[in-house]
This record gives structure tokens, C-alpha cells and sequence, in this order.
């Protein structure tokens, strides 16, 4: 079965009343029978609710995986994994990644006994010298965020399998319509749905979906239900309603994207593009060989630095000036900005997300924005 045609069906189940629309089970808790036995497969709503499982049910198979599991949000889904290492392990992150991640690792998990190195994952030679008798787990994120460095997928997990250890793939960015992380050998791919799942910046999430499901997925779940990190039931429901159209969005998120980068390139205002869909991207050929397309994030370097990029943001008409991404509308954000003093991307960095709109009004936009 094809990917536009998993996402239209994906967990779909008609229930007793014939409705083509999936219910929202609201309730907190389930009854039981006379003996104490649960009735149904559901007893209280941080173990599980019908709703989640229909999600979970519709996730698993959009990456290829035998299971998945629902969360509050990315950041409570990546936690999870983490939390659910034994003590003392030794996690390679990437140098490049999601700002909070790495915030997580520095400020919470090294007082709980893990240690961690942060390589450049774009040479997997840096990987494979990081790895030690304690490496658990190797954490990848490509592309990367906000700089969009490539990571060759097959390559990492050769390494990783050798030294016994798991591989997570933040696939927030390419979403399984054009990357599939478990396909090429990862462990677990990890999903903020906030994003591309959910489409439509409305609703907050986050996934897990694991190739196996195996012991270290029993033990994600328990941490999950123990810890509380789960979604509740209508954000469930708007992230399956927004799965719906991931693949059509995904193709017009990835035209706009390269037309956009395309039409910037060479542009004598800007140093460098970050868009792995030029041939000029370092990570090109990379990209290209394990990316159906190559999405709707980019990042603009600006000469002149941190004031000039912030006055093309001062500028721009058609963009959203806000955080986040995946959304039918285009954003726009000096990225140092957003992410605070303990930032460490670079101050002349913009970041684009690139939405449903028509290609030539952003490029325009744009455009007038970095000549005014």
C-alpha cells in the first residue's frame, strides 16, 4: 500500500454507530465488572484511552514500525527514551539538534548518571570515534535543526548495531513522507505531531514508533504511563485528523521549499542557504539518496549579522514572525532569538518554515524583505 493511501486509512475503525469520523473518548476512567475485571482493553487514561490507541494504531505503520506510542509532546516522547536507559549509559547526540534536547541533557540528565557526547554527525567517522563500551544510544536528527546538516542513516546504524546500541531518528522535519528512518535500520524514529502530523498549529504532541516491539518499547510504555506523559484525547484526535493530509501537504510543503530556496540562491544579501534540496548543500548527495523530497524548513544566513537579520524579519509581510513550524502558514524567526542567552546558533541565522501558500507571493516576500 502506498504512503498517500496508508495516511487516508491509517487506524481507521468504524465503530457501532457507522460514523466515517473517528469519536473522541473523553472519559478519565473505565468500568470494571462485579469480579474487578476490567471490562474493555482501557482501566484509567494515563495507561491508555481509545482514542490514543487509534492514533497509535494509525502512526505505527506510516514509519514501518510494529508499534507506536502517543505522547503530551515531543519533548515528553524523547525524554521517555531517555528515562528508560539504564543508569550510567553513554548517549552521542548530534551537535546540531533541537535547542531544548540539548538543554535537557546539560541541565537534567548528567545529574542522573548519563554521560554524553555531542559530535558533527555529517561524518560518521566522528560517531564511530565517539562510541564507548557504555554507548546505549545514538540520537540522530536529520536534517538538523535549525542548521539542516545531514546525517547518513544506514551509515550511523552499521556503527551503532556493532557496538549493541539503539538508534533514535528525530524525524520531525521529513516526517515519514519523505524520509523513512526505520527502513534504513533505526531503532525508534521520534515525531514532534505538533508539527507536519498535526498541520495546522493547533494542537500540541509527540511520537515514538519503534521497528520492534520489543523490550526496550515495554519499558518506554511503563515510563510513559508512570511518568504521565500522555497526550489527552482530543489533542489525539486532532493529530489523527491532521494525518489525514500529510502526504498532499508534505508534496507542496517540499515545492514551495525548493522553489523558495532556488529562487534565493546567489542572492547578494546572503552568505549561505541551509537547504539540503540545492546541489550547493553540502548534504546533498546524502539527502538525496534517503529523502523522497526534501521538505519545507530552511535556514538564511544574512550578511551583516544579527541587525540585518533582524531587519529582514522587521520586513517581511507575507511570513508569520513565530516559533515552530509545519503549519499551512509560513514562519519566520531569528532563531538565536527564540531559543534565548544560552543560544548557540549563529546570530545571523533565519529560519523558514515554508508553507501552503502560493511559492511566487513568499519568494516575493521575501525577496523585498533582504533588498529593502
Amino acid at each position: 500500500m502506498r504512503f498517500e493511501t496508508k495516511v487516508v486509512h491509517a487506524g481507521l475503525r468504524t465503530d457501532e454507530t457507522g460514523a466515517v469520523a473517528p469519536p473522541i473518548h473523553l472519559s478519565t476512567t473505565f468500568e470494571r465488572d462485579s469480579a474487578s475485571e476490567p471490562i474493555g482493553a482501557d482501566t484509567y487514561i494515563r495507561e491508555s484511552n481509545p482514542t490514543q490507541t487509534q492514533l497509535e494504531n494509525a502512526l505505527a505503520p506510516l514509519e514501518g514500525g510494529e508499534a507506536a506510542l502517543a505522547f503530551a509532546s515531543g519533548m515528553a516522547a524523547g525524554v521517555t527514551v531517555i528515562q528508560s536507559l539504564a543508569p550510567g549509559s553513554h548517549v552521542i547526540l548530534p551537535d546540531d539538534a533541537y535547542f531544548s534536547y540539548r538543554a535537557a541533557f546539560e541541565e537534567f540528565f548528567s545529574r542522573w548518571g548519563y554521560s554524553t557526547s555531542v559530535v558533527d554527525m555529517s561524518d560518521t567517522a566522528n560517531v564511530r570515534a565517539a562510541v564507548t563500551p557504555k554507548t546505549k544510544l545514538i540520537w540522530m536528527e536529520t536534517p538538523s535543526n535549525p542548521l539542516l546538516k545531514i546525517v547518513d542513516i544506514a551509515a550511523v546504524c552499521d556503527i551503532a548495531r556493532k557496538a549493541s546500541a539503539i538508534t533514535l531518528l528525530d524525524n520531525t522535519w521529513a516526517t515519514p513522507a519523505l524520509q523513512r528512518p526505520l527502513e534504513l535500520g533505526t531503532d525508534i524514529a521520534l515525531h514532534s505531531t505538533t508539527k507536519y502530523f498535526g498541520g495546522h498549529s493547533d494542537v500540541m504532541g509527540g511520537a515514538l514508533m519503534f521497528a520492534k516491539k520489543n523490550d526496550f518499547f515495554e519499558t518506554c510504555k511503563h515510563a510513559r504511563s508512570l511518568m504521565g506523559g500522555v497526550p489527552s484525547p482530543f489533542n489525539s484526535w486532532l493529530v489523527m485528523r491532521g494525518i489525514r493530509t500529510l502526504a498532499c501537504r508534505m508534496r507542496v510543503h517540499s515545492d514551495n521549499g525548493m522553489a523558495v530556496a532556488s529562487g534565493l540562491e546567489g542572492h547578494a544579501a546572503l552568505s549561505q542557504i541551509h537547504y539540503p534540496g540545492l546541489k550547493s548543500d553540502p548534504g546533498h548527495a546524502i539527502a538525496k539518496k534517503q529523502m523522497s523530497g526534501f521538505g519545507g524548513m530552511m535556514s538564511l544566513r544574512v550578511k551583516g549579522g544579527r541587525d540585518a537579520a533582524l531587519k529582514v524579519v522587521s520586513r517581511v509581510k507575507l511570513f508569520t514572525r513565530a516559533t515552530s513550524l509545519g503549519g499551512t502558514e509560513s514562519l519566520i524567526e531569528h532563531r538565536a532569538s527564540s531559543e534565548g542567552p544560552s543560544s548557540r546558533t549563529p546570530q545571523d541565522l533565519l529560519r523558514l518554515s515554508i508553507g501552503l501558500e502560493h511559492r511566487d507571493d513568499l519568494l516575493a516576500d521575501l525577496k523585498q524583505a533582504i533588498s529593502s
